[in-house]
């Protein structure tokens, strides 16, 4: 090792290969990582909590010899839970939440020798898609400070974009991995419904809408994650099919030649920038340079139906989320207690009848089934992430008092990513272009349901043939200095 300034240059795998061969130590890493969410979190506000006393007396302890043993990490403040750490859910009705358990994904990324030293931030309840809300304030884009990091999972994608940690947890109801994966420039897939496990409080999230795992910089770094992870639990209602040897191997196999279909239009019909629709387009060019069949085809989707369906899943889990713990504080919920989207949310599922989720729940398996037909043609659906680079940060506050025109700003930035948490099939967006402002402009591949192998066969020969992992944002050019007297300088 040089020092530090290597740290910026490393994925979590390299980290965690120094760490085994006791070139680094896990304290190194965590100190350089604390030093870097010092100097940038006060200027992106990417961590909602930080307990860097706790990963320290973790290293002390002594690490599982995982696969990403050493490396530091961060947790999302909802869809997982660390015994003792704050468990906001991103909302001011939670401030003084204190998980009481782990949930089994987060025992599983501490077997995997990660080191969790901290919370990142999420709007109320993980219901936008961009990260603004009362509790915690905007969370902001490395590449541009006046910009959206996306949403849910904002704060995680902020955080690696800035080079804080090279991975982090994220969940994804809506597409709420890969709109701030997009939006920040970075890996970001969502793993087939069930893969990762829920539990043990919960056997789904959003009616099967949800799902958790990673964003990282480097496509070998979501496959090991994901190969650390994914399996189920005792007590899962359903797991995902069982998959041929490792993700991580994938990453490194030659995809056979690939259908591609190509959507450059969404569902719903609204407008796609020409940024996003150059880039997706640029992709399409390399899919074919590199030996795969694209054309221009996309599924039947019943766009309103599927939003109707989808809105009943979210509203009524939300709301029932929230009830419980205004009980659980002896008393009962109100208005004050949340952002104006949210409590739309609560009023409106109030009035949905018991009739209305079930028949959402067939709506999305109808879906499900449509999409399936669909991959028997193509093996890869090929679209923009979003239909706009990243926003400027107000558009999509959770206290936006008009939720009409907030729901319209939501579904023209992001029209895309949802169908396929509905139909609970794989999807990836991959960081292949940046606009004229040096903005990230993500592109999206969904495969068939169980097929994340497949997906990350295709990212691993994107990312040789197109390299994203030398590229920073110039905000952060200036030095950090960290433990120890060492300089840390992002490239």
């Amino acid at each position: 090792m040089t020092g530090f300034s290597d740290y910026d240059s490393l994925d979590g795998l390299a980290m965690a290969e120094l760490v085994r061969r006791r070139e680094l130590h896990p304290g190194e890493l965590l100190e350089a990582a604390l030093a870097r969410a010092a100097h940038w979190n006060p200027h992106l506000n990417a961590l909602s909590a930080s307990f860097p006393d706790r990963a320290r007396a973790a290293i002390a302890e002594g690490l599982p010899e995982g696969p990403l043993c050493g490396v530091p990490f961060l947790l999302k403040s909802l869809s997982a839970m660390l015994t003792g750490a704050p468990s906001t859910l991103g909302s001011r009705l939670f401030a003084e939440a204190v998980a009481d358990h782990d949930s089994t994904l987060v025992e599983r990324y501490k077997q995997a020798g990660l080191v969790i030293f901290g919370m990142t931030t999420t709007p109320e309840m993980g219901l936008s898609v961009s990260t603004e809300t009362s509790l915690s304030g905007d969370t902001r884009n490395p590449w541009n400070l006046t910009r959206s990091a996306g949403g849910s999972s904002g704060g995680a994608a902020a955080a690696v974009a800035a080079g804080i940690v090279p991975l982090a947890h994220g969940s994804d109801g809506g597409g709420s991995i890969r709109i701030p994966a997009s939006a920040c420039g970075l890996f970001g897939l969502k793993p087939t419904r069930g893969r990762t496990p829920s539990g043990p409080m919960v056997g789904e999230g959003w009616g099967g809408l949800g799902t958790s795992h990673v964003i990282s910089r480097s496509v070998r770094d979501s496959a090991a994650a994901l190969d650390a992870t994914h399996g189920a639990a005792p007590g899962d209602p359903y797991w995902a099919p069982p998959v041929e040897g490792t993700f991580l191997s994938a990453t490194t196999r030659p995809p056979e030649r690939l259908r591609v279909a190509l959507q450059l239009a969404p569902a719903s019909g609204v407008a796609v920038a020409r940024d996003c629709r150059d880039a997706v387009l640029d992709a399409a060019t390399l899919l074919e340079d590199l030996g795969h069949q694209v054309e221009e085809a996309q599924p039947a989707v019943p766009w309103e139906e599927l939003q109707r369906a989808s809105w009943v899943l979210v509203a009524s889990n939300v709301r029932l989320v929230l009830r419980r713990r205004a009980e659980a504080l002896g008393r009962k919920l109100v208005a004050s207690d949340v952002d104006r989207i949210t409590w739309a949310a609560v009023e409106e599922a109030g009035a949905m009848g018991a009739e209305a989720y079930a028949a959402a729940i067939l709506t999305i398996h109808r879906h499900s089934r449509r999409m399936a037909a669909f991959h028997q043609t193509y093996d890869i659906l090929l679209s923009p992430t979003l239909a706009a680079p990243p926003v400027e940060l107000g558009f999509l506050h959770m206290d936006n008092p008009d939720p009409a025109a907030w729901r319209d700003a939501l579904r023209a930035y992001s029209p895309f990513t949802s169908p396929f948490n509905m139909s609970g099939q794989p999807a990836m967006s991959v960081p292949l272009a940046w606009n004229g402002e040096g903005l990230p402009i993500g592109v999206m591949f969904a495969a068939g349901f169980g097929e994340e192998a497949a997906l990350f066969c295709l990212a691993g020969q994107l990312e040789a043939a197109r390299p994203w992992g030398h590229r920073r944002p110039p905000s952060l050019s200036l030095s950090v200095e960290s433990a120890g007297g060492k300089r840390c300088r992002p490239s």
